[in-house]
């Protein structure tokens, strides 16, 4: 027999599914919250009839420790079966356990629902502090729209390959990184660089997988594959942001098992020998012990680090700052020093014309229009940079022909039928000696590279390119030394370029024509002399550097996959300045644990006093130890800001 399933069936399984998942969404966010409320409106009911109908009273106090206590006892049972281990959880719900056990079940409800809602308000910080995992993976595109003789197939990002082109409409998720072969857009980048305004898109340009195209469709050539997308790579990173924790809290992880076993130790010893050495009655001796359990507990101790670190992290990330743990936001704060490589880092690591002389018969412009027709037939950086700088002057370029490459030394090419030679100095000393101009282009040299053209054995003019210093470069630089952080430059760049880029920036001390294993021996004499040192590259060449800083820095636009690999922070937008508001970050971090700690144990002490001294009720003992608990997890938030 043949089933035929309608329309409002399929459509009412959807919704069905729909809502099931928006529940189960909604569960892991609030739920521990939920109960934690639900626990304190039945602790409040239980109170109100405790008089008058005291058994009913119990019923609800009994319902308010499983509801509100069930998450973290669930949590300190597995603890002590699992690990064999005490935990700040299990010593909560004992406090409770024994308050209800001489009677004072008002005291242990409320306790549970302090407690729990302290619990629900750190779980909250720590899903607050990881929604940037979530919102990153919700703007990952599942399908891209492939061009294939002709045709338009829709098919999954795992089935794109390298140099795929694709057609990305407008409205749309870029599905994987490229370059626009054609058509023009604007695209947010937000999500990759944290540039609030969109940026203009045309043929040539680079585009990035999870960005949103705006009004126009492009057709983009792909070039990585869905694993390797910047998009991807920024997943793992925030992903793995967790996986390594500072040294305080590691510290506070293993004292809290410590002291839980102290404080149920010293607990076991005010049940059992006040009543024989003081002559206290058990129930004085319990309830005594048990506001000495809750009030001893270290749960403000325990959350005094972990949403501090969370926020700290979250609030980096949002600004394109990708740690990879919190230990590295943590080092950073006592970075002594920074070393930054140069080229790609200090520079934007694209050659641009800085200076162009002409001789009899051109001008310069002449002189630029036949220097980027030739250029247009090659694909060297130099020679787009010199096609670049004739289409910012709006000069129309010739056709040129009979090009040729001289390996090693330069091009040549017809161009309004003239044969003309472009390459390096040395190519044409010759006849720039003879021609009394060898000095001048020889001058031209200093921190610059230099092409020259000639034509019929005559020099005709030169080019002279740089590398340009990024414009935050020397803002960055001033910050850092008022920060008392020392800057140093590694490159292994020609000591005459380096120079004249570090006088640009501001930097005193420079080491230049280095090779890889020496920009690492002087990373290591760095950390000797220093302490703490972060280094900050984008190269291969980098990578050895990166991983014997303190902290290694890559800039996440222009770096290389071994930089963003080794790395233990990427700038994502390759903005600098981002550097000295991480050191800010991690230095603020430090500060709110140490108040935290200070204030946490502060109270604790406090508290134990008051309680071996004079005594203090069982409820002002909760309010005051959970009530601490909350205002360091409070504390820790501002970090968000």
């Amino acid at each position: 027999m043949i089933m035929f399933t309608s329309h409002q069936d399929v459509s009412s399984s959807n919704d069905k599914a729909s809502l099931e998942t928006t529940f189960h969404s909604w569960k892991a966010r609030y739920g521990e919250l939920a109960a934690a409320l639900i626990g304190g409106g039945l602790t409040a009911i239980g109170w109100l009839l405790e008089q008058r109908l005291y058994s009913v009273a119990v019923s609800f106090f009994i319902l308010s420790y499983a509801v509100g206590g069930y998450a973290k006892a669930k949590e300190g049972l597995n603890t002590l079966v699992h690990e064999r281990d005490l935990d700040v959880n299990l010593l909560m719900f004992a406090a409770a356990i024994g308050a209800a056990a001489i009677g004072y079940w008002t005291e242990g409800a409320i306790l549970i629902f302090i407690f729990s809602l302290s619990g629900a308000l750190e779980t909250l910080t720590i899903e607050r502090s990881s929604r940037d995992i979530s919102a990153l993976m919700d703007m990952k595109p599942e399908k891209a729209i492939r061009c294939l003789e002709g045709a338009q197939e829709t098919v999954p990002i795992q089935e794109l390959r390298i140099d795929d082109i694709i057609i990305i409409k407008n409205g749309e998720r870029i599905p994987a990184d490229g370059i626009v072969m054609e058509g023009t857009s604007s695209v947010n980048q937000a999500s990759i660089t944290g540039e609030s305004i969109p940026v203009d898109k045309a043929a040539g340009d680079p585009v990035f997988a999870g960005t949103l195209n705006g009004e126009g469709a492009l057709y983009v050539k792909v070039t990585a594959s869905s694993e390797s997308t910047l998009f991807a790579k920024i997943i793992r990173l925030v992903q793995d942001a967790q996986s390594e924790m500072p040294k305080a809290e590691r510290f506070m992880q293993r004292f809290e098992r410590i002291y839980a076993r102290a404080v149920i130790g010293i607990t076991s010893s005010l049940i059992v020998l006040p009543p024989w050495l003081l002559g206290w009655s058990w129930t004085d001796a319990l309830y005594k012990a048990m506001v000495f359990l809750v009030v001893a507990s270290p749960c403000a101790l325990v959350a005094s680090i972990m949403p501090v670190m969370l926020s700290a992290i979250s609030n980096g990330a949002r600004k394109g700052l990708l740690f990879k743990g919190g230990a590295h936001l943590e080092s950073i704060s006592s970075v002594k020093a920074i070393a930054l490589d140069k080229t790609g880092t200090l520079t934007i690591g694209k050659p641009a014309v800085t200076d162009i002389i002409a001789f009899a018969p051109l001008n310069k412009d002449e002189l630029l229009k036949i220097a980027a027709s030739i250029e247009t037939m090659s694909t060297h950086p130099l020679a787009r940079a010199i096609v670049d700088e004739a289409e910012s002057k709006g000069i129309r370029l010739e056709r040129c022909l009979d090009f040729q490459a001289m390996t090693g030394r330069g091009v040549q090419g017809n161009v309004l039928e003239q044969t003309w030679t472009i390459g390096k100095p040395s190519l044409f000393e010759k006849e720039a000696r003879q021609q009394g101009i060898f000095e001048e282009i020889e001058k031209l040299q200093q921190g610059n590279t230099v092409v020259v053209i000639g034509q019929a054995g005559t020099v005709i003019g030169a080019i002279a390119l740089q590398d340009r210093i990024r414009p935050e470069a020397a803002p960055m630089v001033e910050k850092l030394k008022t920060l008392g952080v020392s800057v140093v430059m590694l490159t292994g760049d020609q000591k005459l370029t380096a120079d004249l880029i570090a006088s640009q920036a501001g930097i005193g001390r420079i080491y230049a024509e280095l090779l890889p294993e020496e920009k690492l021996r002087i990373v290591k004499q760095l950390k000797n002399d220093y302490g703490s040192v972060a280094m900050i590259g984008d190269g291969v060449n980098d990578a050895p550097a990166l991983a014997t800083a303190t902290v290694g820095i890559a800039m996440g636009g222009a770096g290389s996959d071994a930089a963003l690999e080794t790395a233990d922070l990427v700038l994502m937008n390759d903005d600098l300045l981002k550097i000295s508001f991480a050191i800010e970050l991690g230095r603020r971090m430090k500060k709110v644990i140490k108040q935290n700690i200070i204030f946490a144990a502060v109270v604790i002490l406090f508290l134990i006093a008051s309680n071996f001294i004079s005594g203090i009720p069982l409820p002002l003992g909760v309010l005051g130890h959970e009530g601490s608990t909350i205002l360091v997890i409070l504390n820790g938030l501002r970090l968000l800001r």
